[in-house]
């Protein structure tokens, strides 16, 4: 399969909450941010947060969920809302709702993305998979 990037956001993350459990420690980091690409451009709007759930013991499991507002590549103002889960050291799948007619097939695209740590924050760089002629 060839990957296209289609977005890059660059987050920038507050102080984590965080509760110590008996069988696992829950740790909640707010953050904001900017997002650019060639289709989208756009911010953070609200604190998007990363829930991560940590077993004694054993792999977190990551889920960040947050809402970008900006314009699409044919200039109209638009919202997608990302919803990203994980494991450390595996891949993560980001599932895309939008109200662009443009970056409607986001929706139900395969995507994978990565998530790279940046001073202050991480960035988070979505693929679109194609398959190869």
């Amino acid at each position: 399969m060839q990957e296209e990037l289609i977005l890059t956001i660059k987050v920038v993350c507050d102080p984590a909450i965080t509760v110590e459990g008996h069988t696992r420690d829950i740790v909640m980091i707010p953050f904001g941010g900017e997002a650019s690409g060639p289709y989208f451009t756009g911010k953070i709007i609200g604190p998007g947060v990363d829930t991560q759930k940590i077993p004694k013991g054993g792999v977190p499991a990551l889920s960040a969920r947050y809402m970008l507002e900006g314009t699409d590549k044919a200039g109209r103002a638009c919202r997608i809302f990302i919803e990203n889960e994980g494991n450390w050291g595996g891949e993560f799948h980001p599932m895309i709702v939008t109200d662009s007619p443009l970056l409607k097939d986001w929706e139900t695209a395969a995507l994978r993305d990565t998530v790279e740590g940046i001073p202050g924050g991480v960035r988070v760089s979505i693929f679109r998979m194609h398959p190869q002629a």
